[in-house]
Parts: C-alpha cells; structure tokens; sequence
C-alpha cells in the first residue's frame, strides 16, 4: 500500500514527541526489554509459572499449522492484538530488528487464519463455526476486531508495513456487509465497545469516510428502541455464552445500551466498556461536531470523576461485573478498579482534552497514570494487578469469598490477560499524551520530559521539556521557533498546586500570562533560546473525602504532588488497622535511594491500639490503650514490590 498524504501526515504525527524523562524512561525501557519479550513468552505458553494463555495456539490451529481446539476467553484474540499494537509504539521509540522479525511472523500468523471472506476470530473458527454474529452481546467479535485495527494503525505508523492493516482492511469490509442501516443488515453493535474508536483511528489513517460512518453507526445505534441486545438474546432463545443456559432477563445497563448514548448521564455498568464508548464519542463530537455527543461526554465525565472515580484514579467499585455501582459508593478493600479502565479513563480524558483545553481532564490523567496505572505493575515487569484495592488484608484475600478477586501480591500472567498488554501499549504510547494544540497555542497537559517538533500560528517549533516529577515540582522548557514568532504556550496548573511561579529568561512574567481553564497561558513574541522555568512546591499534604462517601469518613489519605501514598506492613507493622494518624501532627518527607529505585518517603506522627494491654476477650466494656508510633507512608505505586503485607490508603485520624 503506498502512503497517501493523509497517512503520511499521521504517521508523521506519531513522531512529534519523544519521551525524554528519567522517571518514565525507566519504565518505558522496562516495557521494550522485559514486559514486550516477557508477554511475547506468555502469549507462546512459555512461562512456566504464569496462567496458559493459548492466544498464539488458537491462531495456529485456526491457521491449520497444528492439531487441536480453541481454548481460553472469547476474546483471547484480543491478546495478541494488543501486544502488536505495543509493540509498533515500540518501534516507533527504537527500531529492533528481532522484535520486528516476531511481530512479521505474528502477523503472517493473523493472516493465516483469516477467511477469504476477510472474517477473523479464532473462536468463531474453531469452536462455533456456524455461529458468527449470532451474540455480540456476550462473544466479543467486534471488540476482537477492534483491537486488530488499533495494534494495524500504530504497526503501519512505525514501520510503514501495511500486511496487518490490509488484514484489517478486508475485516472492515466484511463488517461493513453485516452491519449498517441498510435493508438486510444488523442494526446491531458490539456488547463490549471498543471497535468505535478503533474505526476512528482508521479514519485518521486513511482518510477513508466509510470507516467514521461505520464508527458513528455503531454509537447512534447503541440504546435504541427496539433494543437491538434484547432482541438477539430472544432468537438465541435467551441462551448466555458464559453458562450455556437460558437466563430470565439481560441487563443492557451493563453494556451501556440502556437508552440512546446522547441521554447517558450517569456512568453505569461495565466499567471499561463504558469509557471505551465515552472515548468514541468524544473523538466523534471532534471530528463530526456533534453537539449532543459532546454534552454527554461532558456528563458522563462529571458524574464518573466527581461522584464514581477512587483518589488513586481507579474506576468500577465492584467485582461483581467489573463495574460502576453508584454515586460516593467507593468501597476501599472490596474495590474492582480495574487496570484496563483507568487505561481507558486516561483516553476519554486524552480525546477530551482535543475536544476542550481544560486541565480537569489532564488531572484526572495524571491521577490515574501514576497512581492505579503503574501501580498495577511490579518493578520487574513480570507480575502484574489485575485489581486495585486500596486496602488489603492478605488473609481476608484468601479466606473471604467476598474478596477473592483482591490479591496481596502482583500474579505472572492471567487466563483473562487484557490488563498486562493494556499497560505495554499506553506507557510506549505515552508521547501522544503530553501536549495538545489548540489554534496556535501548546497545551502541556502532563510535566514529562520531552523534545516536540510543532507548528504553532505557522512556524515551526521545537520545544524540550526537562521535568524533576514526581519528585520535585522543577520544570524547563527551552523554545526554539524557526524565526521569531507570536504564538502561546500553556501550562497546566495542577490541582495539587498551591503555588506556582513562572519565569522565562529568568524574569518573572505577569503582563503575558493569563489563567484559562486551569492553565497558565504565556503569550508573547518568542525567539530561539527562550527558557521557561516552572516551580510548583512539593509537600505531601491530607486529603479527605466527600462526606457522602461513606468509606472514608473520619479518614484522611496522604498525597504529594501527583503521588497518593499508603502504609504498608513492611514499615508499619500489622494490623494496619489499629493505627491512626495524629491530627495535629506534621508531615516530613525524606527521598529514600534504597526504596525499590528511590522514592520519598513521607512520615508523621500517630497512635496504635496497644494489642498487649488488652485485657479482654473479643469484645470488651474498656477500651485498648494508645501509644504513639512514628507512621510511614510510601507512593501507591510501589506498593506490593516488598512481599505480601497489608496495606491501606485511608488512615483514620
């Protein structure tokens, strides 16, 4: 396939930034060295300590190189997806010849096991043959295609092969035969969103218009009477896929599909297929000037980050169904908060910030990024969460049935492994969150050091940003246009902030920054050389809920910068439970080298329950004794790395 100038163009957006950061350049370095090569093995049934994944078997035998039958999810293809798609965002870093070499394979693979009709799904293939699009609301095959068309985009974007994206490309066109508004179609949709925004990014790609329509067909299908959900679960005579027996009723809630998307108000269901759709819709009402989608997203955003969303950025409050309950319902140890949600809340926010300039959405980012996102993966890059607890009782993980799907402890692999390559593709994909354009102003959404090459009101700029995050508030931004110019440069206030100065060349600026929509927007006429400093002090301070949010009352979480903290066993000793903090009690802080690649460390004053001069049985008319204890906390996102402990995040006071 040759370039046209609109692929060119997005491919060479791809390109624009490179990360250039200490902090996560250590961890995108871990995903090219060991998280890539350690999932390539697990997707072959090569670690011997992790779950079987069977993805790569199943294309084998779809593909009739070996005997045998599908095994795994439904949606186990989707798998293999994803560790391609992290890999093209790989090589776009860092050009690896054997790592290319086993994608090329890997693909030759995928191509195998499509039919001439260009349908692909290996459990379609192997285990129901006869049974393509009989249930979209249980089996994933739009979803499956979806991950395919995302891992094709970002592998022709880095290496300029276009084998995967023309799989792809005669998939889409095999979908477009089934599905559409046209007689004799399926005025249907995927039960799990995810091909709406793929297909966007196939637009993008190709500039083809048949693939925003099929995307935007699947969003204003979704919700409306006759509700298309119910309909096919009455003609499979109301069958499930996950018991294979009738069920009494079907909630399209969970998918979502309750009422038309341009209604939804309130975050419900299935927590990760709900910020997928929400990501749709955002990049739809960009593209389309939809009106109503946009006023839904800015709902739905609402309601799922000020009444649904955990201080760490974790979304979906219960395990049963992965989902949202309801509003201030933020349970801290039987939490779900999924990996692969808050990887989809970091791209709902990302299509919002191209929608609006405003830093709520980059907040919300940064939360969730450096909090419940790399907080699911070890230091090793080999075990990972599948769920993010805020409070972990490891025995109560093991014995009580209600807390099973807690674990004290990263696992190797899952059977249901969408979480593991979820995190590979964002953090070798993080350049694309870093800045925003809106007209001829830069939005710096996200203090990562960088280098961009932009044009900004016509010129051309190369801008290096040099970042001392999460640890220090202290960051540089050299500006260097091709010629003198007039343009802006915005700069994030953080939520956290309670202070922050600017200067360019060394000289307090004021007549040429304005504060808009939670950034701080210099504007003036720039010259090569120009210096930006931003100091934005950092001191780890409480943080207290809502009073409606019942789980934390008379609860207090510590957070210093865009870092939430937790106690740990390892430095304070069990049970977490009988410890509080000292209200009145200060803070210090102290950067730990030795603490898993160095860290601060935050520490204050508080009080435990003296277990030894407890003089009753189980219950008691007296009350246990204080003594005063020093009490450590240390940043979420290592926690879990010193062996299985308890570990909590909200401290009485």
């Amino acid at each position: 396939m040759s370039k046209t100038a609109d692929q060119q163009q997005a491919a060479a957006a791809g390109q624009k930034v490179t990360v250039q950061d200490d902090f996560w350049g250590r961890y995108i370095r871990l995903v090219q060295d060991t998280v890539i090569p350690y999932q390539y093995e697990a997707l072959h049934d090569r670690v011997p300590e992790a779950e079987p994944s069977h993805a790569i078997a199943n294309f084998e035998i779809a593909a009739g190189r070996r005997e045998g039958e599908f095994k795994g999810w439904v949606f186990q293809d989707s798998d293999v997806a994803k560790w391609l798609e992290a890999v093209g965002y790989s090589l776009s870093i860092k050009r690896d010849p054997e790592l290319e070499r086993q994608a090329d394979e890997m693909i030759d693979l995928v191509g195998e096991a499509q039919y001439e009709d260009g349908y692909l799904n290996t459990y379609f293939t192997l285990k129901e043959p006869g049974k393509r699009w009989t249930n979209l609301m249980d089996c994933h095959e739009l979803y499956c295609a979806g991950h395919f068309i995302e891992a094709a985009v970002a592998y022709y974007e880095a290496t300029g092969k276009d084998k995967l994206l023309g799989i792809v490309c005669r998939f889409v066109d095999h979908i477009e035969t089934v599905f559409g508004p046209e007689e004799g179609k399926l005025k249907g949709y995927d039960g799990h969103q995810e091909i709406e925004l793929a297909l966007v990014k196939l637009y993008r790609l190709t500039g083809e218009e048949r693939y925003l329509k099929l995307s935007s067909f699947f969003i204003d299908q979704r919700g409306q009477e006759p509700n298309f959900l119910v309909q096919e679960w009455e003609q499979r005579g109301r069958v499930t896929h996950w018991t294979g027996t009738a069920t009494d009723s079907i909630d399209p809630g969970y998918n979502q599909a309750h009422i038309p998307v341009r209604e939804q108000s309130v975050a419900l269901g299935h927590s990760v297929r709900a910020v997928y759709m929400y990501t749709a819709m955002a990049d739809l009402a960009l593209l389309t000037g939809d009106a109503g989608l946009r006023e839904a997203c800015e709902r739905l955003w609402k309601n799922t980050t000020e009444k649904q969303m955990y201080i760490t950025g974790g979304i979906g409050s219960t395990h049963h169904g992965e989902a949202f309950t309801f509003d201030y319902d933020l349970p801290n140890d039987t939490v779900y908060a999924e990996t692969c949600a808050s990887i989809g809340l970091i791209f709902f926010a990302k299509r919002m910030l191209e929608l609006v300039p405003d830093a709520k959405y980059a907040d919300v980012m940064e939360r969730a990024l450096y909090n419940n996102v790399i907080g699911s993966m070890a230091q090793d890059g080999k075990h990972y969460f599948y769920v993010n607890p805020l409070e972990v009782w490891p025995q109560a993980c093991s014995c009580n049935p209600g807390k099973h799907h807690v674990k004290s402890e990263r696992q190797g692999w899952f059977g249901c492994a969408c979480c593991p390559p979820n995190v590979a593709r964002l953090l070798t994909s993080l350049n694309q969150y870093i800045y925003t354009v809106h007209g001829d102003t830069l939005h710096t959404n996200l203090y990562i050091g960088s280098q961009l090459n932009v044009t900004l009101g016509g010129t051309e700029v190369a801008l290096v940003q040099e970042s001392q995050y999460p640890w220090k508030g202290e960051v540089t931004l050299k500006v260097s246009p091709a010629e003198a110019a007039e343009f802006g440069i915005a700069l994030r206030i953080p939520s956290w902030s309670r202070g922050m100065e600017i200067t360019v060349n060394g000289g307090l600026v004021s007549d040429s920054v304005s504060e808009e929509q939670g950034y701080a927007v210099i504007r003036r006429l720039w010259s090569a050389g120009d210096v930006i400093r931003v100091s934005m002090p950092m001191e780890a301070y409480r943080v207290y809920a809502h009073p409606n949010l019942r789980a934390d009352a008379q609860k207090t979480a510590i957070q210093r910068g865009p870092l939430v903290y937790c106690l740990e066993s390892a430095d304070n000793s069990e049970p977490l439970s009988s410890i509080s903090l000292n209200e009145a009690g200060t803070l210090t802080e102290t950067y730990d080298e030795s603490l898993l690649g160095g860290a601060v460390v935050v520490e204050g004053t508080g009080f435990r329950v003296a277990q030894g001069g407890w003089t009753g049985g189980l219950y008691s008319r007296e009350k246990a004794p204080l003594e005063a204890v020093k009490v450590t906390a240390v940043p979420y996102y290592l926690w879990g790395n010193r062996g299985s402990g308890e570990m909590k995040v909200w401290i009485p006071e």
